[in-house]
């Protein structure tokens, strides 16, 4: 045997024993795991709540922080995403209602939030994820809420209008379009299809590209590929895990007409997230059409040094050239100096919805 054979002979071994090592650990992990399962339920099938988004971003913090391996912190922090996920499914495995069909984009964000031992409930709408939710037909649910270019997806502000649910974590996700058909070429292509917010988010790229062919929006990127997977004259925007799932051809990658192209989605839950440490608080507003009704609103949180993070208008459904903010800033509703901006707000506005305090997304 060579001196590096023998070195290599060196490095599996102790890779071997590294490996056994960390399975244990993993063991024992899941062991403390259900320990918390049976505390929790006092050994009967009381209804608890298991998933602890506020303490899930707190340990990933963690990780990120003393991560000092070859490993960036991403790739650390990933890893015990999915050690979590296989934990908290021996505790109670989780359901989560997202916009389907599998391999749509917000299926991605269920397996970045939830991990891949969470279980994905697929539904035809965005406004069938609430009601799912709603109706116990899902512990979670997960919903697009704004892209980078092409900005807030109105379905799901008007189910956040009505629903109950709370808003209990937030993911984002850099959006890579591909463009898809059982085809090799693209010139058979008749037809394209994907989501209204691929189309425009690809609008300049179809232009350019395919500027013979008829565009439809149909209500996912996933149905557009199997759309695609049964006629090959149509072409589908959607993404690379949708090629695999139905075995369509990528004839063009990252088609998006902005590189940084990423949608923000929310979970959402019924239950009210504690402190993480870092967290945000949605609302929805309005107020009186007078001069500087909105600058006494956003006097609340400028004069005690709160950060807002975004603020959104939209018509009101109610009433003509009447509007409603959808704002977020930082800090957890249960803060004495948020707390205290939050009723100000309430007793000055108009109209007033608290969607709910969050963590800051670790990953």
């Amino acid at each position: 045997m060579t001196t590096e054979q023998e070195q290599l002979t060196q490095i599996r071994n102790d890779i071997d024993s590294i490996d056994a090592q960390i399975q244990e650990l993993i063991g024992q992990r899941a062991l403390c795991a259900q320990k918390v399962a049976d505390i929790k339920t006092k050994g009967g099938q009381v209804e608890v709540v298991f998933y602890r988004p506020e303490r899930e971003a707190q340990v990933l913090r963690t990780v990120k922080a003393r991560n000092t391996s070859l490993l960036p912190d991403e790739e650390m922090a990933k890893l015990f995403r999915e050690i979590m996920s296989a934990c908290l499914a021996l505790e109670q495995p989780i359901s989560v209602a997202y916009l389907g069909p599998e391999g749509s984009y917000t299926h991605a964000s269920v397996i970045k939030q939830f991990g891949s031992s969470a279980h994905p409930v697929a539904v035809s709408t965005i406004e069938d994820v609430f009601d799912v939710v709603e109706r116990g037909g899902a512990n979670y649910g997960i919903v697009p809420v704004e892209n980078s270019s092409e900005g807030i997806v109105k379905s799901t502000q008007n189910a956040l209008l009505k629903t109950k649910l709370k808003i209990s974590g937030e993911v984002t996700l850099a959006i890579h379009h591909c463009l898809l058909s059982k085809l090799e070429k693209v010139e058979g292509i008749k037809k394209l299809v994907a989501h209204t917010q691929a189309l425009g988010q690809c609008e300049q790229w179809i232009k350019n590209n395919l500027p013979w062919v008829e565009v439809e929006a149909v209500a996912s990127n996933a149905l557009a590929a199997k759309m695609a997977q049964t006629d090959s004259t149509i072409a589908a925007i959607a993404s690379e895990q949708a090629a695999q799932l139905y075995e369509l051809t990528i004839l063009e990658s990252n088609i998006e007409d902005q590189v940084d192209n990423t949608t923000k989605f929310w979970v959402l839950g019924k239950e009210d997230v504690p402190p993480s440490g870092e967290d945000k608080t949605a609302m929805i507003v309005s107020m009186k059409n007078r001069s500087g009704a909105l600058l006494d609103i956003l006097a609340c949180f400028s004069h005690r040094g709160i950060n807002m993070t975004r603020i959104i208008s939209r018509p009101s459904v109610d009433k003509t050239w009447d509007y409603l903010f959808f704002i977020d800033v930082l800090g957890h509703q249960e803060d004495e100096n948020l707390n205290q901006a939050l009723k100000e707000v309430a007793s000055k506005a108009e109209f007033f919805k608290l969607l709910g305090s969050f963590p800051i997304s670790p990953l």
